[in-house]
């Protein structure tokens, strides 16, 4: 009993996960010998999941949820602002979007919500990749660690990039767009390299593809969105295609967009990973 309950005291948080299960939904033919340290505890209760929907299976939730708010807060705050003739029709940035009330109250408490739900999601990745980690031996935990202290600092810029609007507080929604951006784009680049350090272990070769697909597009269209800003700066929410620096202007935004939903498709692929494994939190008096 006092061994339990080190165990327990040790580590709060458990992955409850099967190897087996994963390879069975990747349908890889040879199953590589267990480790020492059991891979399924007696307390998982595996359901079958074709018992369920596919947004009860595992916690699929989670990226699930992140995916359409995000999007959803992007565009609502595009309309709305797009309705009131606050911004150009024509690719302004997402910033402009929520520069001017009511949409960047709306897009404010989007946003932020989003983030919690990006924070949410990085977690439990992290959780679900240290499992794999101590079970199979094929990655460093220090690169999954990273990757979780770059998705924190990304979320974090959110947050920031929501609170201070362009049009108030310019140089701190600058540096916050920066903490987004940059952690944000290395925190892709290393989910994908750890996607295939663990290969067949979590994802199949497809997904894997795809978050290179994606990882690349969204570095290649991050250095156009702080370049062409630069040589482009705006002073007001309107630009006239006729105006200095235009050209650079748009490309600046148009990659701004890129970079943005790659993102959203980036943790579109978390989706089937996350089917296979829940989260147990466990809680102990200390007497």
């Amino acid at each position: 009993m006092a061994g339990l309950q080190g165990d327990l005291l040790e580590e709060e948080v458990t992955v409850h996960i099967c190897l087996d299960q994963i390879y069975s939904h990747h349908h890889v033919r040879a199953v590589p010998p267990r480790p020492p340290v059991a891979v399924c505890r007696s307390a998982l209760r595996v359901t079958d999941p074709s018992e369920m929907f596919w947004f009860m299976q595992g916690l699929c939730f989670l990226p699930a949820f992140l995916v359409i708010w995000s999007s959803c807060t992007f565009i609502i705050s595009y309309l709305i602002a797009l309705l009131k003739h606050d911004v150009d029709p024509v690719f302004p940035y997402i910033s402009d979007t929520g520069a001017n009330p009511p949409e960047s109250c709306i897009f404010g408490l989007m946003t932020f919500i989003a983030a919690c739900a990006a924070t949410a999601t990085m977690y439990a990745r992290y959780k679900y990749v240290e499992k794999l980690t101590r079970d199979t031996g094929l990655l460093k935990p220090c690169l999954n660690k990273a990757a979780l202290v770059l998705g924190m600092i990304s979320c974090f810029g959110m947050c920031v990039v929501a609170t201070f609007q362009e049009t108030a507080v310019e140089a701190v929604h600058d540096i916050g767009a920066l903490l987004f951006f940059v952690p944000g784009v290395v925190y892709a680049i290393l989910q994908t390299v750890i996607s295939y350090r663990v290969f067949p272990f979590g994802s199949s070769v497809c997904v894997c593809r795809a978050r290179l697909i994606v990882a690349v597009i969204a570095t290649v269209a991050f250095f156009p969105t702080v370049i062409c800003a630069f040589f482009g700066r705006q002073s007001t929410l309107h630009r006239d295609p006729n105006d200095k620096g235009y050209s650079f202007y748009l490309a600046s935004a148009v990659c701004e967009w890129i970079v943005a939903f790659s993102f959203i498709f980036f943790f579109l692929t978390y989706i089937d990973d996350f089917k296979l494994f829940t989260l147990k939190v466990t809680t102990e008096y200390e007497e």
